[in-house]
């Protein structure tokens, strides 16, 4: 298991927690909405590493999108192992042939 399926499968077992025992627990009882702001403050954080040009900053940063980004979507009950499905879906397709394929709008 890599360490990402091991932070996934977590945070899984943190949807069921006391709020008050995890910070992960905490987040997921304020809700999908709270979630996704939280990913959203920590992407900005992490484009403002990768602008400055920190690589250990970036890499922290990084990391702390990636947890938020896992948090929102246990919130709305997509799994890693879904977003790896839609990914290895993807394999071998160019980006822009698969782009061309999602629906206008």
């Amino acid at each position: 298991m890599t360490p990402l399926q091991r932070l996934s499968a977590t945070i899984q077992s943190r949807k069921t927690a006391d709020p008050d025992s995890s910070w992960t627990a905490k987040l997921l009882a304020k809700g999908p909405e709270k979630c996704a702001e939280k990913f959203g403050e920590e992407a900005i954080e992490a484009i403002i590493e990768a602008v400055k040009g920190d690589r250990a900053r970036l890499t922290s940063e990084a990391a702390d999108v990636m947890f938020h980004l896992l948090v929102m979507l246990a919130a709305r009950d997509i799994t890693l192992a879904d977003v790896e499905a839609e990914l290895a879906r993807r394999d071998g397709v160019s980006g822009l042939a698969e782009k061309a394929t999602r629906p206008k709008g």
